[in-house]
């Protein structure tokens, strides 16, 4: 059980990271990294909830899916960069006021 904690507290460091570098950066870039750190961080906990209550293979199938998802979630995002970068040669988040739609 001391195992546990151990893997708790880590992923709970990796969420405030995650959290911390989506909120502290202006480039999107970074932001999309501190996406990846948060997923990473669920990752982990679904895991360790798995871990604990004796479901493995229930959160191995959760956790295959988040993946998935995650793996979606950063291309379509990345796109989305690339093309704001194509318009407005900045990747700071503040060149986007200028934007119309």
């Amino acid at each position: 059980m001391h195992l546990l904690w151990i893997f708790f507290v880590y992923a709970v460091i990796l969420f405030v990271i995650g959290f911390y570098c989506i909120l502290a950066t202006l480039n999107l870039v970074r932001a999309l990294i501190g996406i990846e750190v948060l997923m990473k961080a669920v990752t982990l906990l679904i895991i360790i909830a798995g871990y604990a209550s004796g479901r493995t293979s229930l959160s191995q199938a959760l956790v295959i899916t988040l993946i998935v998802v995650e793996t979606v979630l950063i291309a379509v995002a990345m796109g989305i960069v690339l093309s704001v970068y194509k318009h407005t040669k900045s990747l700071d988040t503040k060149s986007l006021t200028d934007l119309k739609g």
